[in-house]
C-alpha cells in the first residue's frame, strides 16, 4: 500500500518566513525614527535658532525615555503580550507626531515649542521601547527559544535597514514641506502599521508568576556588561569618524557610514545562525577581537582606504556581539520573563551608548580623536574577556 502523501512530515519553515510578518511591522515602525534623524537637528537649530547643546539635548531625550522604559515595556509583554505591547508602541508613536505638531504652533516662543518636541521625543522613545520588546518577544515566541540568535540577528537587520532608508527620505520631506511633513508622517507611518498588526494572531501572555525584577536582572548582568563594553566601539564609528575624517583632511565620509552598515548587514545575514548552534559567548568572543582589530586599525591608519577596512572589520565584527550575548542572557534568565529579560539586557546597550559618547568626547579633547578609538578597542578587549568568562563558566546563573 502507497503511502498518504498527506500524512507525510511537512518541513518546517524557516525562521525568516517566520518572523516576516512581526519584521514587516518593526521595518515600517522603525522607518519614523529614521525620518527625524537628519531632520530634527536642522529644525531645532536652523528653525527655532537653539545651540547644538540643546539640539543635543532633544535628541538625546529619546534615547533616555527608551533607556526607562525598557524594563516596563519587557514587563508590558510578557503580561499582556507582545501584539499588545507593539500596537501600545504604535500609538505612542503617533502621540509623539502629535507632539511634533503642537511644538510647530509656538515656533514664535521657541523655548516652549523646544520643551514641547522633547515631549515628542519622549514619547517616541517610549514607544520604540514598546515595539522592539514586543517584536523581540513575539519572535522569541514564534522561531522557539532554539533560535533566539537567528531572531536578533533578523529583527536587527529590519531595524537599522528602516533607519537607514528611513534618513534620506526624512531629508527629502524637509527640505521638500519642513518640519510639519515630518510629524505628519511620524502619525500616519504608525497608524497603517497597525493595520499590519491587527490580522496578526496574537501571542497569549505568560500566566505563570514572574520573577521578581532582581531575579532577571542578575541573570542578564553578566552578558549585559559584556555587550555594554563591547558596543562602545560600534559607538565611537557613529559619534566621531566624522571628526576623524576632518582631522586628517580627508573627502567622503558617507562612506564610512555605508562600509559600517553594509558590513555590519553582511555579518548578520551570513553568520546569524551561529549563536544559535555553537552558542553565543563563543561567537561574541571572536566577534569582540574581530571589532578590537577594526578599532585599532582606525587608530593607526595612515590612509582612508585602512580606514575603511577598520569600519568594515568593525560592523562586522560587531554585528553578532548583540545576539551572541543575547543569546547568553535570554538562556539564563526564567522561561517566562524573556521580555523583561530582553528589556534589562537592551537597558545596557542604551546605557553604555550614552555614558560613552561624552567619555570618549573628554578623552577626544584630551587626547586627539584618534586615541578615542584606541580607548575603545580597549573596551572592547573587556567585553571579550567576559565572553571567555561566559565560555569557561557556562552556568545558568
Amino acid at each position: 500500500m502507497s503511502a498518504n502523501p498527506d500524512s507525510a512530515p511537512k518541513a518546517a519553515p524557516s525562521v525568516l518566513i517566520t518572523l516576516l510578518p512581526v519584521m514587516s511591522v518593526l521595518f515600517v515602525a522603525y522607518l519614523v525614527i529614521g525620518f527625524a534623524m537628519p531632520a530634527l537637528p536642522l529644525h531645532v537649530s536652523q528653525g527655532l535658532g537653539q545651540s547644538a547643546f540643546i539640539v543635543g539635548v532633544v535628541g538625546s531625550t529619546q534615547f533616555a525615555t527608551a533607556l526607562i522604559s525598557r524594563f516596563w515595556a519587557g514587563a508590558h509583554s510578557d503580561g499582556k503580550g507582545p501584539k499588545h505591547a507593539m500596537i501600545v508602541g504604535l500609538l505612542t508613536i503617533i502621540l509623539s507626531g502629535l507632539a511634533y505638531l503642537l511644538s510647530l504652533q509656538f515656533t514664535a516662543t521657541p523655548q516652549l515649542s523646544v520643551a514641547i518636541l522633547m515631549g515628542g521625543r519622549a514619547l517616541l522613545g517610549i514607544g520604540q521601547s514598546f515595539i522592539v520588546m514586543g517584536s523581540m518577544s513575539w519572535g522569541l515566541a514564534l522561531a522557539g527559544p532554539a533560535n533566539t540568535g537567528k531572531v536578533m540577528a533578523w529583527m536587527g537587520i529590519a531595524l537599522y535597514a528602516a533607519a537607514a532608508i528611513g534618513a534620506p527620505i526624512g531629508t527629502a520631506l524637509y527640505q521638500a514641506y519642513g518640519f510639519a511633513a515630518v510629524a505628519a508622517a511620524t502619525m500616519l507611518m504608525p497608524a497603517a502599521t497597525l493595520l499590519l498588526v491587527a490580522p496578526l494572531a496574537a501571542i497569549l501572555g505568560t500566566p505563570q508568576p514572574r520573577a521578581a525584577f532582581s531575579k532577571v536582572a542578575g541573570a542578564v548582568g553578566l552578558p549585559g556588561l559584556g555587550l555594554a563594553l563591547s558596543v562602545v566601539g560600534f559607538g565611537a564609528i557613529t559619534t566621531f569618524i566624522a571628526l576623524l575624517y576632518v582631522e586628517r583632511g580627508w573627502d567622503h565620509v558617507w562612506m564610512a557610514f555605508s562600509t559600517t552598515s553594509l558590513a555590519f548587514i553582511l555579518g548578520r545575514v551570513t553568520l546569524g545562525h551561529l549563536p544559535d548552534r555553537i552558542g553565543g559567548a563563543r561567537v561574541a568572543a571572536v566577534c569582540v577581537l574581530v571589532e578590537v582589530a577594526g578599532q585599532l586599525m582606525i587608530w593607526q591608519s595612515p590612509s582612508v582606504a585602512l580606514t575603511l577596512v577598520g569600519v568594515a572589520l568593525t560592523g562586522f565584527g560587531y554585528a553578532l556581539v548583540y545576539p551572541g550575548f543575547g543569546v547568553e542572557a535570554i538562556r539564563r534568565a526564567p522561561p517566562q520573563n524573556r521580555g523583561l529579560a530582553m528589556g534589562a539586557f537592551t537597558a545596557f546597550y542604551d546605557l553604555s551608548l550614552g555614558i560613552s559618547g561624552p567619555l570618549l568626547g573628554l578623552v577626544a579633547g584630551a587626547a586627539g580623536i584618534g586615541s578615542v578609538f584606541f580607548v575603545s578597542a580597549l573596551t572592547a578587549i573587556a567585553g571579550a574577556m567576559i565572553a571567555g568568562w561566559l565560555v569557561w563558566r557556562p552556568g545558568r546563573g
